[in-house]
């Protein structure tokens, strides 16, 4: 199947020259939208676990959390190379000394990079310029992953994210003036948004320099916020076609140089009262692909910057 976008594992094979797998460490953490900082409670779709459904428990260290997974990963994909994930909550919320220790748990041969997830509002200097001096010293890549979700403030309201698109900015500008690479994180399903949000949304990443994606469609996780506005019908989701016309269009927009690291994203069925209507993601994924195809839509294809268009292969 021609691919149409610019996936992430082409991103890896271009820069790595093979294939990289990220390894999932858990932090006991929580994050400023929850302990009162900024907001109580948190996103109204976010779960008691972060957002991390597949890691290892955060009581192991660092380093046993990425052994055993780079022993399970590299084996599974025969893999050789790595990239640490700092995965649930907000992984800069804490102190500097703290941030190092963590950090340096990534001195390993395997290990290519460090993705670090985090609040847009929890970027602070001091941690960059660690972040800088260290990436030099032992030649591994910064990835920090935001999650904007959107760019319509008043759905970020209803989303209770405690941050606004202003942070986002701020922090993307932060991050950029040091060089490290951002993934940011979409929601291209929102109730609340229309199409021209999507658009807007899309434009807002290409002017940010922002140079990895990832597109999830919207969850209902049990517990939640959101759990209890779906059980009450305070919304009505989009439907499973809205959510592939969204996304298309947003590729089309996003500039071609742009990893897309995923196209609908995953949850276990079992925690989650709503997950993809019902459909496998790789389904969802590869519809999307095949309408791109048939329609000779390409990523980048409306963007507005010129870039070498690194669409190849096959899935």
């Amino acid at each position: 199947m021609n691919n149409p976008y610019y996936s992430i594992s082409q991103y890896y094979k271009d820069t790595y020259g093979e294939k990289v797998y990220k390894l999932p460490v858990k932090l006991s953490l929580t994050c400023p939208n929850r302990d009162g900082a900024k907001c109580y409670g948190g996103c109204i779709f976010c779960g008691e676990t972060g957002g991390s459904f597949e890691n290892l428990p955060s009581y192991l260290s660092v380093d046993a959390q990425l052994s055993q997974n780079k022993d399970y990963i590299g084996k599974r994909y025969k893999a050789n190379k790595f990239i640490a994930y700092f995965q649930n909550f907000t992984n800069t919320y804490m102190s500097l000394d703290e941030f190092k220790e963590i950090i340096r748990a990534c001195e390993k041969d395997y290990i290519v990079g460090v993705s670090i997830s985090t609040r847009s509002d929890s970027i602070t200097e001091d941690k960059l310029i660690f972040l800088k001096n260290w990436s030099k010293e032992f030649d591994k890549d910064i990835i920090f992953e935001l999650g904007l979700q959107t760019a319509n403030y008043k759905t970020l309201d209803i989303l209770n994210r405690g941050e606004t698109l202003a942070d986002f900015i701020e922090a993307c500008n932060l991050i950029n003036k040091y060089g490290f690479r951002i993934c940011t994180h979409v929601i291209l399903s929102l109730p609340w948004d229309d199409i021209r949000d999507v658009r807007e949304t899309a434009r807002i990443i290409n002017a940010l320099n922002v140079k990895e994606i990832k597109i999830h469609s919207l969850f209902v996780i049990k517990g939640t916020k959101l759990y209890e506005m779906y059980q009450n019908n305070e919304f009505i989701m989009p439907t499973k076609e809205e959510y592939i016309e969204n996304v298309i269009e947003f590729l089309r927009i996003i500039n071609s140089d742009v990893a897309v690291q995923r196209l609908v994203g995953r949850a276990p069925e079992e925690e989650t009262a709503f997950c993809n209507w019902d459909t496998s993601w790789w389904l969802i994924r590869d519809e999307i692909i095949e309408k791109m195809n048939r329609n000779g839509f390409v990523q980048g294809d409306k963007s507005q910057k010129v870039v070498f268009n690194k669409i190849k292969g096959d899935m």
